[in-house]
């Protein structure tokens, strides 16, 4: 299905169908071409380090989930060479479905990234971690089943990069951004930690309406995987749902998923659909609004073939509505054909120009 098409469907699970879809190269009819800067001549090589870090935040989820995250850290060229220049920040989270490292191969980095300093972004330490979990999402969103993303994200992750790389540990030199779910993430994470961000960049987010209950077959379908135990090998609808479930209705009392979907017999569930709501950005930034006045430089982008782009722009109408200056571009592209392209050259830009330097 085209992705415009799913994500009028009118569910969380439709929209993130969509961008998985489009991240697995599964469309039709045909996607527009992949747009990807060809190599900068001479750039100079970031330096690449995978690493683990603890989540304290993450310790005891449900799930089982492993707290030991996997993370790559990309720094500067010039990093080694004078040891006592500290850098800004940039917390960068990957979409639904995929990990940090095949994100790598979507936005194309460290080439990417070697091509934006080359070509006069100022330099910075670039952070990816991978927030995959049992249903192939966190949702970056506190919850007793998957964890504290939330929390991961914004509090430990952010202690530890500033304790073992040379960064300025201050609100006005950290940027966070993502795309898809990372794009949900970082507008739920930015709305709520200002005290820790200062400029954040939501690329094609998605899951940010508040959703109605799933149609009658597909809800009667994820309620039968539910009572099947949630194998692995369940098709990616149910996945999806589960991974929603579990960041916004967690469930202690409900092994072995621990999470309670929004329809029982098919029959949509009030309390547990106003909690997926409670969760949905476009739900909550009136809430957040003096948060929001607190950031330095705000971005949204997203591609005029993406189903997601008419919640995108209602974040930047309600943003315009209050006064609070972003910046919005709906690009020529579908969910993924110009993501490497909007990293190098529009992304990372951004942030070099807003982050505060030494």
């Amino acid at each position: 299905m085209r992705i415009g098409h799913l994500a009028l469907m009118g569910s969380v699970f439709a929209v993130l169908a969509s961008a998985a879809g489009a991240q697995q190269g599964a469309a039709t009819p045909p996607r527009p071409p992949l747009i990807v800067p060809a190599p900068v001549p001479g750039a100079a090589p970031v330096i690449v380090e995978k690493i683990k870090v603890h989540g304290v935040s993450l310790e005891g989820n449900l799930e089982g989930d492993s707290p030991d995250r996997d993370v790559i850290v990309y720094l500067p060229p010039s990093y080694n060479k004078d040891t006592k220049h500290r850098f800004p920040v940039l917390y960068a989270l990957h979409g639904y479905s995929i990990s940090n490292e095949k994100w790598t191969t979507e936005i194309h980095t460290p080439q990417t990234i070697e091509g934006a300093f080359a070509t006069g972004s100022r330099e910075m330490i670039v952070v990816l971690a991978n927030a995959q979990t049992k249903h192939n999402g966190s949702m970056y969103s506190n919850s007793a089943t998957t964890g504290n993303w939330e929390d991961f994200i914004s509090h430990d992750l952010v202690s530890y990069i500033d304790s073992h790389y040379r960064t300025l540990a201050k609100r006005e030199s950290r940027g966070i951004a993502g795309h898809s779910m990372g794009g949900y993430g970082t507008s739920r994470i930015a709305m709520r930690h200002p005290d820790v961000f200062s400029v954040f960049y939501a690329m094609s987010p998605c899951c940010m309406s508040a959703r109605e209950a799933p149609p009658l077959e597909m809800a009667k379908k994820v309620e039968a995987a539910k009572a099947a135990g949630g194998a692995a090998d369940n098709d990616f609808m149910a996945r999806a749902t589960f991974a929603a479930a579990a960041a916004w209705s967690p469930n202690p009392k409900d092994p072995p998923l621990y999470l309670d979907l929004p329809t029982k017999d098919g029959v949509p569930q009030p309390a547990i659909i106003a909690k997926w709501a409670a969760n949905a950005p476009l739900a909550m930034v009136d809430q957040y609004i003096a948060n929001l006045r607190q950031y330095k430089a705000i971005a949204l982008d997203v591609g005029d073939l993406d189903g997601l782009k008419t919640d995108t722009a209602e974040l930047h109408r309600i943003m315009d509505s209050y006064g609070i200056v972003n910046q919005f571009e709906i690009y020529s592209g579908d969910h993924v054909s110009a993501v490497a392209d909007r990293w190098q050259n529009h992304v990372m830009p951004f942030f070099s120009k807003n982050l505060a330097r030494e």
